[in-house]
Order: structure tokens, then C-alpha cells, then sequence
């Protein structure tokens, strides 16, 4: 970045072609390899989808495996192993590797065109995400294809998945896949949240933002509490795998339930994460599409906050046959029903606005009648297996399957299919032929209704999941056979769809601006849109469903609104507050960058060092992760204080390196809220193994030291005072983070003394929890010390100044955190063992 004072004047672009050189000349995002720098969200949320349907593509044709396998008694289509992989790789790449990363990429590509931001809040994490995405997923399906991939169920039972009965790497490829994965879908929603609540145009208040960044909203607060009880839970198994500490063995303190426990609290939340932006892709196209505005908006919103609520008190309800107490499966089995509500509001209020409106029968509404019919079917059979007795019945049948089916497909792909055909014009900047549309409906409609509806007769006649062959006495091979048929008429649907889709990309009719006549800012940009959504800013006065894009996009594109200029080559978009809209201030996003790209790079080398058991290489990666992070920063950093910037219509704004809590100060209190969310899922295991497992902890088992927790826990709390006095004064900020620094490495010394004295941590799981919460306490004041050598770094180099201490409060975030989780994890061992010889079984 140039170093020279900035200019704060502009000149208005005589054109709006002038204009749109200009800004094209900054945000374009290159040619040929260039392209492997692009942060821009347009390219990257096309990246996730395109890759998110390669994905499902391979885990369709796995389902086709499955179906052909089981069309007869005694196949010899598959065996045993074969069909393992098959089956838990398909259920691995639906779930992981297409339903999420899709709508995250359909999120990333609409929210800043909807929003009226230039770009997303963090464009060079987006990219990070994206390739972290790519690269976890091709570890799982490169393992599928050299016959090592998982092969427990995309759930991941122990203790099936441990070393004893999985001694293969086939659970390890799982778990650090589906980590490494997980980091793309944590890096999303932080993203997402932090953009819908700061990068709005001024005047977009919260009551008049579009409904799809409502559901979006929600969504990304359900993965930032949902995803890390899964990252824990998948930490602590390999760990259990690949050092024996036995968080999940029976015989040594452990409990296999833990693991379900910790799945499920993510599991159950993420069928309605996968549901609620299809719902909210639904409330966007149903209005248009009828011509009206959506019935019960604020209902909607209501509904949609109470299902993310219910969501994670449902965990149970995948476990009713583990031996749950009967006062406990009462309760979530009457949570289970009550989800049913929120849902049902929704649904009453896209009928409503059929109703009140004038239903235009395209193909996307085609897809929109296909999502009612087979999504409340699902739902009727989810509030039966909500039913204790009957649950009890259909637990791990066919049955569930098609429920799961039914609530899946139906709430996500039909609702996708209906976006495709409803955003892929303003994507390519064509509108479908729709030779092949209705055709390819119905052949996915009736196909899948053939497949899974039948595949409720086959579950109540007794026919469990997961088996690969059955035997002819059973009575299910009719069934099955018509299945199978009705799967691979879906097949060839979707082949058409694909096709469909294609002819649309290449054949497409052109147009300009708006086919749909919508209501919502994404069709006032150009189509396709630039890089850069808008020529200038608007200014919001209702809302964001009801404006005229027809009209409002030429103006915008013409500069006639904020930001309608260039300044410094910066990349410039705007933050507001988060509840009344009003402008805050104005944001710089990074230029493209292949930082992302290697940072990715050397994360995949985490893992697969891990994976192959390489462990000298681990810390080097880490490491080089670090580094490559801390490359990230000097671009968007300033060497002087430049004050209020002009930004168009009259008003002026500061730089966001000179305000309070800019984007990425907020970016990092949500990510230390997901950080808190597997700590306290850490802290429920060791508790939940006291209440479940005999003899917890062992009373001749002694895990307390009182010298070095006090030590480290005086030293986090001055580590935690001393980072409050870095102020950017010049008399006291070095001061101060040399403190920091001291009493960090002092509390790292504690930890470490700590994790030496105790006892067999892999004797016990007692011990193994109690050295869990340690190594957690301990790599948080390490990467305490590390900021605070950031912050000398930083202050050294020009970038920390009197009204420029972003980063010193981005490290007092940290500081602050890690002492209120240290002084947790430091009186852990000793709250443990007061416990001994009270409860367990």
C-alpha cells in the first residue's frame, strides 16, 4: 500500500462508462492464473456453487451405487467394505461437502447485491474458505477413489470410528477432512453475520432489510453456536485415535454417548441451517413471482429466530433409544413438535401471499409447488418420529431415511432449483430457454416421490439402514426394486436440469436489467453484474423488497449516490450501525491477493501431516499458517491519521482503521463466541462423563496443583490489565505489550508445568479431560504472546497511532477472553476433584 498521505477529494466521473472504467480498473479481479487471486465475492460465491454441484454430482452417482445394490436380495454388486464407503460418502458429501458450502456460496454472491455494499466484509476470508473448502473436500473424495475413505456412517458412531474397531486411517480421513472443512463453513458465517449487520446501504435499518438477509442472519448465528461442538468432538476422537487419550472408551472412564452428544447438539441445528436459506431463497421468489409483497414479514422474522432457537434444544431426538430418562425424552419430544410452529407460520404466510397475489406458473414456481408438496410430507413424518413410541419403532429403518429425504430434498434442493432458474439470469445475463425445464421437473419430482415414498413401506416393514444385503424371505425386494427405478428416472431429472441449466448459460436470451420485475437491489446492478454490484451507493427509505430497480440502477450506476467516485485506488464500501442503518463509516477492502491461496495451502499441510502421521511437520505448518495470516495485514493498514472522508451526498465518514469497532473488530468477537462455544462443550463432556460414567473421577486419581494454576492464573489476569493500557500512546503502549508479552510467556510456563505433572492422562478419561482443558489454556496465552509481539510489530512499523488502535483492541479481545477462559480452565482440575465419590453410576 502506498504510504503517502491520501487525498481526501473526488471528482465526479463525467459518464457513468467513465465511472465504470474507473471502478473496474480497481475491483476487476485479472485474467487467466490472475484469477487465483480473486477475493471478489461475485467470483467466489460462483466458485462455492459451481464446486458444491460438482459435489453432488459424485454424491449422486454414489446414491446410485446404493440403489443399484439394493434393487436385489443377495447383490453381489458391492460387498461389505465397499458398500460402507459408499454409503457414508454419499451421506458425507450431501451434508458437508454440498448442501452447506451451496447456500453459502448462493449467500456470498447475493447479500453485498442486496444489501448495497460493494463486497463483502472480509473478501479475502471468503477466498481463504472457499479454497479450504476444495481442498477438504478432495481429501475425502480422493480417499473414496484409493479405497481408504470412511466408512462408519456420515455420523461417525463410536465406538465404531475408534482405533479398535476402525484401525485404518478410513475415520481419520473423516475427521480431518471434515474439520478442515468446518473451517470454511465457520470463516462463512462470521462473514456473512459481520456483512449483514455493518455493510448495508445508510438507511437500511434491520426492520427494512430484504427477508433473505433476515434468513441469512439467523443461519450464521446457528453455525457460529452449532459447528464447534462438532470440531471438538471430532478433535477429541482423533486425539483418541492417534494418542490414546479415551475421551470415548468405557473401560477407561469414557462413554461413546459423549460423541453422539456432541454430534447431535451440531447435527440436529444443521438440518434447519440447510433449511433456512432455502426458506428465505422461498420468501424472495414467491412475491415476485405473484406479484405482491410478502404477507407477514415480521411474523417471519419471529419464526424464523424461535426455530433457531428450538433448533438446539432438539439434539435428543436422534437419540431416544440410547437410554435417555423418561422426564428428559419427554421434554424433547415435545420440542420437537413445537418446531412444527415456526414452520408452519412460514408456510401459512408464502400461502397467504399466493393467495393475495397473481402467481406467475414459470418454472421456478413449478419448483415452488414441488417444495410444498414434498417438504410438508417430510414434515409430517418428522412430527411422528418426534413421538417417543413410535420413534422407538422406526429408529434406524428405512423410514427415517425417507423422512430425511423428504425434509432434505424438499427443503433445499427443490427450493435450490427454483433460485437457480430464478438468479442464474442475473448471474449470466441471459433468460432460460426452458426447452427441457418442465421435463426435468417432473422426471426429479415423480422419481423421488417413486424412490423414498416406497422406502416408507420398506422402513415400517423393518427393513434397517445401513445393510448392505437382505435376505428374500424378508419380503422387501419388490419394494426395493421399485425404488431403485424411481432413483435413476431422478437420475436422469436431474441430468436434464444440468442440461437445462447449460443451454440457459450458453443460449440464454439476453436482456438488461430486471426480467422478474423484483423489488430487491441485486437486479439494479447490471447483469451480469461488474465486479465493483454499484457504481455508487444507495440510500434506503423503505423497505429493501419494495424499491424500483428498473429506475434506481441506472441513477446508481451514473455515480448519483455515495461513493460514486474514485479516491486513492481504494476499494471503498460502507458500514452502517447495526440496528437504525445510519452511516458509520467508510470500510477499504483489500486488493486480490494469492495470500488466501497459500495460506490454504499450508492448512492443507496441517492436516495431511496429521493425517499421515507426520507430526514434525505439524508445527512447521501451523507455523507457516500464522505467518501467512499476519501477511494479511499491512494492505488495509494506515501510517497517518486522515479524518472524516467525503463520501457523497453531502456527508462525510472516518476511515475504519480510525473508529471503535470496524468490521473486523466485531469479526473477531463472533469468532471468539464460537470459540467460547467449544470451550463450554469441552467443560459439558468432562461434566456429562461425571454424571454418565462409574467412578469419575477415581478417588485415588489427583489432577490439582496449586502452585503453577496460580501462577498462570495471575499472570493471564496481567497479561489481561497490562493489554488495556495499550492505548497507542507513545509513552506507555510498548510498555504495556511488553508486559503483555511476559505474562503470557509466563502463563504458557504454568500450563506447561501443568500438563507434565498430570497423571496418566491416557489412563483415564478424568485425566485426559482435565489435560484437554490445560492444552486449551495454554495455546490461547500462546497465541496471546504471539499478538502482542503483532502489536509491537504493528506499533514498530507506523501502522498503530492516537486514533488508529485497532489492532491493540482486536489483541485486548483476545487478552480478556483468555483470561476468563483461563481462570475457568485453571479451576477446573480442582471443581473435578471436589466432585469425587459424588454422582456417576
Amino acid at each position: 500500500m502506498n504510504d503517502a498521505r491520501p487525498e481526501t477529494g473526488y471528482q465526479t466521473p463525467e459518464t457513468a462508462i467513465r465511472l465504470h472504467h474507473e471502478l473496474d480498473a480497481v475491483w476487476g479481479s485479472g485474467h487467466g492464473l490472475e484469477r487465483l487471486s480473486a477475493v471478489n465475492h461475485t467470483v467466489v460465491g460462483k466458485r462455492f456453487m459451481v464446486t458444491a454441484l460438482v459435489f453432488f454430482a459424485i454424491g449422486g452417482v454414489l446414491a446410485m451405487l446404493i440403489r443399484a445394490q439394493l434393487a436385489s436380495t443377495n447383490s453381489a454388486f458391492l460387498d461389505a467394505a465397499q458398500y460402507a464407503q459408499v454409503f457414508t460418502m454419499h451421506g458425507v458429501i450431501m451434508m458437508f461437502l454440498f448442501a452447506i458450502p451451496f447456500f453459502e456460496g448462493l449467500a456470498l454472491y447475493l447479500l453485498p447485491k442486496m444489501l448495497g455494499a460493494r463486497d463483502l466484509a472480509f473478501p479475502r476470508m471468503s477466498a481463504y474458505g472457499y479454497w479450504c473448502y476444495l481442498f477438504g473436500g478432495s481429501f475425502l473424495v480422493a480417499a473414496l477413489i484409493f479405497g481408504i475413505a470412511p466408512d462408519g456412517g456420515w455420523f461417525m458412531y463410536t465406538p465404531l470410528s475408534s482405533r479398535p474397531y476402525s484401525p485404518g486411517i478410513n475415520a481419520d480421513v473423516w475427521l480431518l477432512g471434515i474439520t478442515f472443512v468446518e473451517i470454511s463453513a465457520l470463516a462463512a458465517a462470521i462473514e456473512i453475520m459481520v456483512t449483514i449487520l455493518k455493510l448495508r446501504s445508510p438507511g437500511m435499518s434491520l426492520t427494512r432489510m430484504p427477508i433473505f438477509a433476515w434468513y441469512m442472519l439467523v443461519v450464521a448465528g446457528m453455525m457460529i453456536i452449532g459447528f464447534p461442538p462438532l470440531i471438538l468432538g471430532s478433535i477429541l476422537l482423533e486425539v483418541e485415535r492417534a494418542f490414546d487419550l479415551p475421551f470415548f472408551d468405557p473401560l477407561r472412564g469414557g462413554d461413546p454417548l459423549l460423541w453422539q452428544h456432541l454430534f447431535w447438539l451440531f447435527g440436529h441445528p444443521e438440518v434447519y441451517i440447510i433449511f433456512l436459506p432455502a426458506a428465505g431463497a422461498l420468501s424472495t421468489i414467491i412475491p415476485v413471482l405473484c406479484r405482491t409483497r410478502l404477507e407477514g414479514y415480521g411474523l417471519i422474522v419471529a419464526a424464523i429466530v424461535a426455530m433457531a432457537f428450538l433448533s438446539f434444544g432438539l439434539w435428543v431426538h436422534h437419540m431416544y433409544t440410547v437410554g435417555i430418562p423418561h422426564v428428559a425424552l419427554s421434554f424433547f419430544s415435545a420440542a420437537s413438535a413445537l418446531v412444527a410452529i415456526p414452520t408452519g407460520i412460514q408456510i401459512f404466510a408464502w400461502l397467504a401471499t399466493m393467495a393475495h397475489g397473481r402467481p406467475r406458473y414459470s418454472i421456478p414456481m413449478l419448483h415452488v409447488f414441488g417444495f410444498f408438496f414434498v417438504f410438508v410430507a417430510g414434515g409430517l413424518t418428522g412430527v411422528m418420529l418426534a413421538m417417543v413410541p413410535f420413534d422407538w419403532q422406526a429408529h434406524d429403518t428405512h423410514f427415517v431415511v425417507a423422512h430425511l429425504h423428504y425434509v432434505l430434498v424438499g427443503g433445499f434442493v427443490f427450493p435450490m432449483m427454483a433460485a437457480a432458474y430464478y438468479w442464474l439470469p442475473h448471474i449470466t445475463g441471459r433468460q432460460p430457454v426452458q426447452h427441457l425445464s418442465k421435463p426435468a421437473f417432473w422426471l426429479v419430482f415423480i422419481g423421488f416421490n417413486v424412490t423414498f415414498f416406497i422406502m416408507h413401506l420398506t422402513g415400517l416393514r423393518g427393513m434397517p439402514r445401513r445393510v448392505f444385503e437382505y435376505p428374500q424371505a424378508a419380503g422387501w425386494e419388490v419394494l426395493n426394486f421399485i425404488s431403485s427405478v424411481g432413483s435413476f428416472v431422478m437420475t436422469i431429472g436431474f441430468a436434464l436440469v444440468a442440461l437445462d441449466l447449460i443451454m440457459l448459460i450458453r443460449h440464454g436470451r439476453p436482456f438488461r436489467r430486471d426480467p422478474w420485475e423484483a423489488g430487491t437491489l441485486e437486479w439494479a446492478t447490471p447483469t451480469p453484474p461488474p465486479s465493483y454490484n454499484f457504481g455508487s451507493l444507495p440510500h434506503i427509505d423503505t423497505r429493501a423488497d419494495a424499491l424500483k430497480p428498473h429506475s434506481l440502477g441506472p441513477e446508481l450506476a451514473a455515480g448519483r449516490g455515495y461513493l460514486g467516485f474514485m479516491r486513492n485506488g481504494w476499494m471503498e464500501t460502507l458500514t452502517v450501525d447495526m440496528v437504525s442503518g445510519r452511516l458509520d463509516h467508510v470500510v477499504v477492502l483489500p486488493r486480490p491477493t494469492y495470500l488466501p491461496l497459500w495460506t490454504a495451502i499450508a492448512t492443507a499441510a496441517f492436516f495431511a501431516s496429521l493425517l499421515a502421521k507426520i507430526y514434525w511437520l505439524t508445527p512447521v505448518a501451523f507455523v507457516a499458517v500464522i505467518i501467512l495470516f499476519f501477511l494479511w495485514t499491512p494492505a488495509t493498514g494506515l501510517k497517518h491519521e486522515i479524518g472524516p472522508l467525503d463520501v457523497g451526498r453531502g456527508e462525510r465518514a472516518l476511515h475504519h482503521q480510525e473508529v471503535a469497532q470496524p468490521p473486523s473488530w466485531w469479526a473477531v468477537v463472533f469468532a471468539l463466541a464460537a470459540n467460547a462455544t467449544l470451550y463450554t462443550s469441552l467443560v459439558f463432556g468432562a461434566f456429562f462423563l461425571w454424571l454418565s460414567a462409574p467412578n469419575w473421577p477415581p478417588p485415588d486419581l489427583d489432577f490439582t496443583f496449586v502452585l503453577p494454576s496460580l501462577i498462570g492464573a495471575g499472570a493471564l489476569v496481567t497479561a489481561a490489565i497490562a493489554g488495556r493500557f495499550a492505548d497507542g500512546q507513545p509513552g506507555r503502549t510498548v510498555t504495556s505489550l511488553a508486559v503483555t508479552l511476559a505474562a503470557h510467556i509466563i502463563s504458557v510456563g504454568a500450563v506447561a508445568v501443568l500438563l507434565m505433572s498430570i497423571p496418566a492422562p491416557t489412563g483415564h478419561a478424568a485425566s485426559a479431560s482435565a489435560f484437554a482443558v490445560a492444552v486449551y489454556v495454554g495455546l490461547h496465552a500462546a497465541i496471546g504472546a504471539v499478538l502482542a509481539i503483532y502489536g509491537l510489530w504493528r506499533w514498530n512499523s507506523g501502522y498503530i497511532g492516537p486514533s488508529r488502535v485497532l489492532d491493540l483492541r482486536i489483541g485486548r479481545l483476545w487478552h480478556d477472553y483468555t483470561a476468563v477462559a483461563g481462570l475457568i480452565g485453571l479451576a477446573f482440575p480442582f471443581v473435578l476433584q471436589s466432585l469425587t465419590g459424588i454422582g456417576g453410576r
